[in-house]
């Protein structure tokens, strides 16, 4: 069974969006909901540097527009099995289940972006990526110096979120067994308590939609569950913004499900790694560059079979 997946913010790098736009028809897809959203999409993943598309309101939609490029590119919507996103990836899963239209995709992460930007303005916050350790060992050291275990990713990786200071003192004073930690380059404590008022900016955002339920399954990163309603997943990508991050349990779920290839969409490389060490010989391919599509084109073809 192959299972699609969708990066988190942090996976952009600059110029990134440059040979994707190279596509037949993309740059004019692109035009089109930069023009929706009021947010040049293609200036910002050909041209701008790594301190703007850091930038929360920008990053967001910029990753869900390159997934949903690049899903396309694949050219087939049968092959998967499941379908998840790690934190705003999860908008883009969204879309390619059938959840929301692409349209309602881009809106809805621009109302993201921008919400999540305005509270991460209130204080000043960021995130820390613990490596190795005992998870309970490390959730424990979090929890003493106030931090939030924001994202539980598996394979040996923790990120912790909360104030500067919490920040820096947790980089001072790293938990026992673990090998390092390394400060992430985003804009805020995201999937925290801190991000409380982009809640409620979101629930009265999604009161637009109209979703359909899922036309495959659907891994919420809330808990690894399968969502089967569509009600539920749009409920669910509200509540995420406050909420840690559960991608150890979108694996479990994924080897429970019998899943035999993972593909990630562009900008891919955090979540295939994540899988090779927690998944153990399945098979990921991470589409970086259109180049990689012949890598993933192999993969459908052997599930083919």
């Amino acid at each position: 069974m192959l299972v699609l997946v969708a990066p988190g913010q942090g996976a952009q790098t600059p110029g990134f969006l440059t040979p994707w736009l190279e596509l037949p028809g993309a740059a004019e897809r692109v035009a089109g909901w930069s023009d929706a959203i009021g947010l040049d999409l293609a200036h910002y993943g050909t041209k701008a540097d790594a301190d703007e598309i850091r930038d929360t309101a920008v990053a967001q939609p910029l990753l869900v527009a390159a997934g949903l490029l690049s899903a396309s590119a694949l050219g087939t919507t049968t092959a998967f099995g499941a379908v998840a996103g790690h934190s705003v990836g999860e908008i883009t899963a969204a879309a390619y289940a059938g959840v929301l239209s692409e349209d309602d995709a881009l809106s809805f992460v621009r109302t993201r972006g921008l919400g999540m930007a305005e509270a991460a303005a209130v204080t000043e916050t960021g995130m820390a990526a613990v490596l190795g350790g005992d998870r309970d060992v490390v959730v424990a050291h979090l929890e003493k110096l106030g931090l939030t275990p924001a994202n539980i990713n598996g394979a040996g990786q923790i990120v912790a979120a909360g104030t500067a200071e919490q920040i820096a003192a947790l980089v001072a004073d790293k938990p026992e067994g673990s090998m390092k930690v390394v400060a992430l380059k985003v804009a805020g404590a995201f999937h925290t308590h801190h991000m409380a008022p982009a809640v409620a900016t979101l629930e009265k955002a999604v009161e637009a939609l109209d979703p359909a339920d899922p036309a495959l399954k659907y891994v919420s990163n809330k808990d690894g569950r399968v969502v089967t309603t569509g009600a539920d997943v749009v409920a669910r990508l509200v509540g995420q913004v406050a909420n840690p991050v559960r991608w150890d349990l979108c694996m479990e779920t994924f080897a429970e499900l019998g899943v035999t290839g993972i593909v990630e969409l562009c900008p891919g490389g955090t979540l295939q790694g994540l899988a090779k060490r927690a998944l153990k010989g399945v098979p990921a391919v991470a589409l970086k560059t259109p180049d990689d599509l012949d890598k993933a084109a192999a993969l459908l073809a052997e599930h083919a079979v």
